[in-house]
């Protein structure tokens, strides 16, 4: 059997006790009789009190558990945990293996119903006091959120942090980078355009090799964190009813949603894709200048909420090119087929001709001909094409105008009926059943009036008859699969690949 001697210690403060000096303490803990008892010392150094995850703590319960122990002395009883919930079990543990806790400082010892009572209580008041501090951290983070402070984290691509005074209280605010602040702007006018995925968004990123100037890489995860992020926009009426109708907490009046400002969400969203539920968040306007407009951000926030992943073709298996290309040698067509995985991970598409695999009749190029060099190529060839080309566009859809103006009446009349109800049940208008049912007519008034705005928000992006004068070589840049397919259908008559893997281009224009 062995006596342990336990020390932990959360963070390194200048004026904190350490491990070895709680050991020494201890150590004075052990009793005359039992200097002969063989002594075990376990060290949790940067741990935090708030879980038993910790290494020493396990290992010592691993020879409690064992029977090896019959004393485990501490320096202060906190040192142990500071979850009442977690020290309770842990003594009931000691009590089951017959192993008694002494703290060296508060002089408990747990062989008696008296020590072990008063553990209990101070366990409850070290939670109490934990649990204060949290509530207090937390309250103030929402105070300083609510003056429009930025409340730190993740500086957001785009800004830099700089020292501002707000409210006569030193702090810092977001000052844009304008190399980067150009990159976000080219973000949102090519994510907002139509059939541009993210994963497309990506792509097209990645070949004109704007890359992110921190020295990272993009990812379709951190260009939606970007599309999502209020802090870019400048917000105005729209995006307050936007955000109020998700059900976020609106700290600002609408008044104040000049189209000036950025805004800053936060809070704990409950959101998913297929219901949002913003009820804990709320949304704050801060100190620095947007710079998307309104109209550009809600945009990318319908196609992010409806979640389109438009086909392309880095993630087709076929080839918007497929038969087009033809082998020189045997003047079958050759089509894609998908590649052993390398070692990246990546398994690659390339043609193979169809006269080698099916007719038997021809030994193929003597090289790869990979799917996607062939793409970028002959999508590069196109691109020179379509240079000096532009194309007038003749866009024909419905005028909307009478049907927003009808629903905008409707929303009125609700919010109308919505007034006089809730000026009736203050005054006490209703008894108690009455009550409830009127509770349920303005819950069904509220869901009305979000379906009509929603609606709304549809017709915005239907344009009215207009005529465009469209780049066609600016429009390629965002084709997506089916548009390749197309256009390569209509300019290339065939494109011949020789048996050293040399490509020809026969344009039909």
């Amino acid at each position: 059997m062995a006596i342990i001697l336990y020390a932990r210690k959360s963070i390194e403060r200048e004026n904190s006790i350490s491990c070895e000096t709680q050991l020494e303490y201890c150590k004075s803990a052990i009793k005359p009789d039992e200097k002969d008892e063989k002594v075990l010392t376990f060290i949790d150094n940067g741990f935090s009190g708030a879980n038993i995850n910790r290494d020493g703590f396990q290992q010592m319960m691993k020879l409690v558990r064992q029977d090896k122990v019959s004393k485990v002395i501490v320096y202060k009883l906190d040192r142990i945990s500071r979850s009442l919930s977690d020290f309770v079990n842990i003594l009931q543990e000691f009590k089951t293996h017959k192993v008694e806790f002494v703290s060296s400082q508060e002089s408990f010892d747990t062989s008696s119903p008296y020590g072990e009572m008063i553990v209990k209580i101070l366990m409850i008041f070290a939670e109490f006091e934990r649990t204060s501090i949290i509530n207090r951290i937390t309250q103030a983070y929402a105070h300083r959120s609510e003056m429009g402070f930025y409340m730190g984290g993740r500086k957001p691509y785009g800004f830099e942090l700089v020292p501002t005074v707000i409210h006569n209280i030193q702090t810092k605010k977001l000052s844009p980078i304008p190399s980067e602040i150009e990159q976000i702007r080219y973000i949102y006018e090519i994510y907002a355009q139509e059939n541009v995925s993210l994963q497309r968004l990506l792509n097209i990123l990645d070949a004109e090799n704007k890359m992110p100037l921190n020295e990272s890489n993009w990812s379709t995860a951190k260009l939606s964190t970007i599309l999502k992020n209020p802090i870019y926009v400048k917000a105005d009426s729209d995006i307050y009813d936007y955000y109020e109708r998700h059900g976020v907490q609106m700290i600002n009046d609408v008044s104040m949603f000049t189209g000036e400002y950025g805004a800053q969400l936060y809070g704990h969203s409950k959101h998913k894709p297929d219901s949002p539920d913003w009820s804990d968040m709320k949304l704050v306007l801060l100190t620095h200048n947007g710079i998307i407009d309104s109209d550009i951000w809600l945009k990318c926030q319908r196609k992010l909420e409806k979640n389109k992943q438009i086909t392309n073709s880095y993630s087709n298996q076929t080839s918007w090119l497929s038969g087009k290309v033809i082998c020189e040698k045997c003047g079958h067509t050759m089509t894609t087929i998908k590649g052993k995985v390398n070692k990246n991970g990546e398994m690659r598409r390339y043609f193979n001709c169809t006269g080698k695999t099916h007719k038997k009749i021809c030994t193929g190029t003597k090289v790869s001909i990979y799917a996607e060099d062939l793409e970028n190529m002959v999508y590069d060839c196109i691109n020179e094409k379509l240079s000096d080309l532009k194309e007038a566009k003749h866009v024909t859809t419905k005028d909307h105008s009478a049907e927003v103006n009808d629903l905008k009446l409707k929303i009125k009349a609700i919010e109308k009926s919505e007034k006089q109800l809730m000026d009736t049940m203050l005054s006490g208008g209703f008894n108690e059943d009455l009550l409830s049912l009127a509770n349920q007519k303005a819950t069904q008034l509220k869901k009305d009036r979000l379906a009509l705005y929603g609606r709304i928000d549809e017709l915005k992006d239907m344009d009215n008859e207009t005529d465009v004068v469209v780049n066609l070589a600016k429009s390629w840049k965002t084709a997506d699969y089916n548009r390749k397919k197309e256009v390569a259908m209509i300019m290339i008559h065939q494109i011949i690949i020789s048996e050293d893997g040399s490509t020809k281009i026969i344009w039909n224009i």
